[in-house]
């Protein structure tokens, strides 16, 4: 277990990251604002299983891979961009903010959680980031490994819940009085669908940076 003070650190310097616009923040603005609180709230638990998925993954060791193959990286650089992109691309297209019987919401809220996950996946960074940080934090001397990981991974679900439990709490709140006026519920899913585009697009340039 980690001592209180490195703790503490260790939860500072995942808040700090996870603040940071991106992706992940844009996918749960959108959703919140599109689908309401409820919409926005499965976006975030999405987002957070995708972040427990990274903790497995980096502590089996599959985060190395992308770090050692560059190419790698880029390609998942990549399709984490084009996912997000066709996602905005799906809200360009939409007519309406309204989600019209109780059947559609649990769908589309299934749907976004399902995105939300995939969205996190997709991101090599994140793989990453904890593959920077969890060797400095983990000690075998202070216990089994896994152990530290759940640990570690508590607090960046946790972190995730705080940050983006937030947005989408504020954003769907916007919601229903979005949804009660239609002409400006099109031109603001549009708006976000925008954004996701631009923050995939703004993705995608750092995959052709590094290979100019």
């Amino acid at each position: 277990m980690l001592p209180p003070m490195e703790l503490a650190i260790y939860a500072l310097l995942v808040l700090g990251v996870i603040v940071l616009p991106g992706l992940d923040m844009a996918y749960v603005l959108g959703s919140s604002v599109v689908g309401g609180r409820r919409n926005g709230m499965a976006a975030v638990a999405g987002v957070m299983a995708g972040g427990a998925v990274h903790v497995v993954m980096t502590t089996l060791g599959l985060g190395v891979l992308i770090k050692v193959v560059p190419g790698l990286y880029t390609a998942v650089l990549w399709l984490g961009a084009a996912y997000v992109a066709w996602i905005g691309y799906q809200m360009l297209r939409a007519q309406s903010l309204l989600l019209p019987d109780a059947d559609v919401r649990i769908s589309q809220g299934w749907l976004t959680f399902k995105r939300g996950a995939m969205s996190c996946l997709l991101n090599p960074k994140a793989y990453l980031f904890m593959l920077a940080v969890f060797p400095q934090f983990m000690h075998p001397e202070r216990g089994p490994i896994w152990l530290q990981a759940v640990e570690m991974g508590l607090v960046i679900v946790l972190c995730q819940l705080l940050v983006y439990g937030a947005l989408a709490g504020a954003a769907g709140g916007a919601q229903a009085w979005l949804a009660s006026r239609p002409h400006w519920g099109r031109q603001v899913a549009r708006g976000v669908g925008l954004l996701l585009v631009g923050m995939a697009l703004v993705t995608a340039s750092e995959g052709f940076a590094k290979i100019s």
